[in-house]
């Protein structure tokens, strides 16, 4: 008798699991998705761009629930600069002094928890951000459109904890004017399919 029990249990659960939806995966248009960053030192700012490779967001009944991304790191433009000037600070940026993309050219990042803010299409995000092999959990607001058809965050990194040190008053002293912060921003707008 028991074990009858225990099988009409299983049955229920099997039978209700058939009818949940199951969660969907859309991917993002890396053509038309945009990551700009905007890095700051004492002396002023630089701005610029970077591409997506790869990317998806995971949707549960039309909540946010996860996804993942894979950046193409020597994609990094400067756009504030222009002729020898951004091709100099382009360089630099891709060198070992920063983000080595000959070594690692691949940044990524996957969601780990989506909590909803409250509002239809607002949500808290956390994940893991790979920068460098160095992978460090990172905390942002998001807003997705009704139909999960885009996406956009404001995020804050610290590079410092990716290791990426040049400049850094984290790392040494005496930089002055020299000084680089180690914040910067992304502002990412993503086109999913």
């Amino acid at each position: 008798m028991k074990n009858l029990g225990l099988l009409l249990m299983l049955f229920a659960f099997v039978g209700f699991s058939a009818f949940t939806n199951p969660v969907e995966t859309k991917s993002v248009d890396t053509v038309k998705s945009q990551v700009s960053w905007k890095g700051y030192k004492v002396t002023g700012e630089h701005a610029g761009t970077i591409d997506i490779k790869s990317g998806n967001l995971e949707f549960d009944n039309g909540n946010l629930v996860g996804g993942n991304f894979v950046i193409d790191m020597p994609t990094i433009k400067v756009t504030d600069l222009s002729g020898g000037m951004a091709t100099k600070l382009e360089g630099h940026l891709k060198s070992p002094d920063f983000f080595g993309v000959e070594n690692y050219p691949e940044a990524s990042f996957k969601i780990t928890k989506v909590v909803s803010r409250g509002t239809p299409g607002a949500y808290k995000v956390i994940g893991n951000l790979t920068i460098k092999e160095t992978t460090k959990e990172i905390k942002f607001f998001t807003n997705v459109s009704p139909d999960g058809s885009a996406a956009t965050a404001e995020i804050k990194v610290d590079r410092s904890d990716f290791d990426v040190r040049y400049g850094s008053g984290s790392f040494f002293d005496n930089l002055g004017d020299k000084t680089i912060y180690d914040e910067f921003d992304l502002t990412v707008t993503l086109a999913v399919k």
